[in-house]
């Protein structure tokens, strides 16, 4: 049964190819024992070799070791290269005040990834079975994951070097268990596996039994489900990064989201485009993080309430201010103001807060800019600059009688007050307002180039429409 499964599932995934050398991470117990003894066995099959490799956590003193000798006497009897090695994952987890399971995970897997690059091992393989997935997709939607978290384990992720593979999710314990039995293996047991303090272990004492109850083969569902979720997330994954990229920016003070164009996208999208932001700015996803963060997030876009912030875990906020939303650590707050810069033809000006100009004679104009202002020479007093606004900056409004207050233009427009402080106004010699870029323009602003005019440039990575 289980051999016959698991090549069927090897050769369906191409789990395994001619001229692979496979590491086996064995901890002594059946799951990870019987696997390397059916890879072993089988390794002609495919034209492979097999490794095997084994971390002493050092948590249960001479046991733990024992199980080391154990291993490293399974292999020598039938010759099959063997690594270990002995670390105190508890001094570790001391040293630097971690979780138990994240430190022990975070050394296992750099312990592994260091024996694959010393014996050019292309595969890694490890001992899950089909009731860890049941077990792994249960406890994730329990606990409210979002997209293709949900789908559990993966039959085959890439690693650096080679991949990860897992040949028996096809199986399950039972079958593991008749397997060590039908070949002789005595595998050690870790007496942990047994104590209910565990989540794991209490869907498994549990849920399970009472899913196998009702579907012996209820481990085949939910390994189809993985892998079609597995699909279907990466297709709408990839389409969401193609909507989002219109939408999103990010720069080193914050990530920006533009609303209006975030809600135009399809609400399957629009979940996933969240969660993808978070991904990208979390780096190392927090355990704690789960859909419910994701629906707070989408609540306050399509609320009424132009200015929110809630907080999610590990000191992100998310802020939004009137048409735009903000992802951030820490304060939220443009750096760099107050600034004043002098521009002159051909001159090309980069600000913090990620606003760009250029500054050419007319014709020269260049498509990738936002917006732009053309400008009689002899109209106004050269050279151009581009400062922050002062107290009591007024604008002489194109199109309109009078001047309006610079604040005032900001209200109107709702521009977020962090912002304000930062925004680029440009001014001619004698300090005459010519234009508040993505705002308004001034009475300076010719309809269309003409000969010998000046034409500035400018784009913002904030995504507000231009005047």
């Amino acid at each position: 049964m289980l051999e016959t499964s698991t090549k069927e599932f090897i050769h369906a995934h191409r789990l395994i190819l001619n001229g692979d050398r496979i590491l086996v991470a064995v901890s002594g117990g059946p799951d990870s024992l019987a696997l390397l003894h059916f890879l072993h066995s089988n390794k002609e099959v495919w034209g492979a070799e097999v490794i095997a490799a084994h971390l002493d956590h050092m948590f249960r003193g001479e046991e733990s070791y024992q199980e080391l000798l154990f291993v490293e006497q399974f292999c020598r009897q039938r010759e099959i290269p063997f690594f270990s090695e002995r670390i105190d994952v508890q001094k570790e987890i001391d040293r630097t005040s971690g979780s138990l399971q994240d430190t022990a995970r975070h050394i296992r897997y750099e312990f592994l990834m260091n024996v694959m690059d010393e014996s050019g091992a292309t595969k890694l393989a490890l001992g899950h079975h089909g009731d860890d997935q049941v077990e792994t997709i249960l406890m994730k939607m329990t606990r409210g994951a979002a997209g293709r978290s949900r789908a559990g384990i993966p039959y085959k992720r890439p690693v650096a070097g080679g991949d990860i593979i897992r040949p028996f999710l096809s199986v399950t314990k039972e079958d593991i268990e008749e397997y060590c039995v039908t070949h002789s293996l005595f595998p050690r047991r870790d007496p942990s596996n047994q104590k209910e303090v565990y989540t794991r272990n209490r869907f498994r004492k549990t849920v399970l039994p009472f899913l196998k109850n009702e579907n012996p083969h209820v481990h085949l569902q939910f390994q189809r489900f993985s892998e079609e979720l597995e699909e279907d997330e990466g297709y709408l994954e990839e389409l969401t990064r193609v909507e989002l990229n219109k939408v999103w920016n990010n720069t080193k003070d914050f990530s920006s989201l533009h609303i209006d164009g975030f809600l135009a996208m399809a609400q399957p999208l629009q979940r996933r485009g969240i969660n993808l932001i978070l991904n990208y700015l979390y780096k190392v996803r927090p355990p704690s993080l789960s859909s419910i963060h994701i629906y707070d997030v989408l609540g306050i876009l399509k609320g009424k309430t132009p200015n929110v912030s809630i907080d999610l875990p590990k000191g992100l906020k998310v802020t939004r201010a009137y048409h735009i939303c903000y992802f951030h650590f820490g304060e939220l707050a443009v750096a760099g103001a107050p600034y004043c810069y002098e521009m002159h033809v051909g001159d090309r000006l980069d600000i913090q807060g990620g606003y760009q100009f250029f500054l050419s004679s007319y014709p020269h104009v260049e498509e990738c800019y936002q917006d732009r202002i053309f400008i009689d020479p002899d109209e106004v007093s050269l050279p151009l600059y581009i400062r922050t606004r002062e107290k009591g900056d007024r604008l002489e409004v194109k199109g309109l009688k009078g001047s309006k207050k610079l604040k005032t233009l900001f209200i109107d427009n709702k521009i977020p007050v962090h912002l304000r402080e930062g925004w680029p106004v440009v001014v001619d010699a004698d300090n005459h307002i010519l234009w508040v870029p993505g705002l308004r323009k001034s009475i300076y602003d010719l309809e269309e180039g003409q000969e010998n005019s000046l034409v500035l440039q400018f784009k913002s990575n904030h995504l507000l429409g231009g005047s």
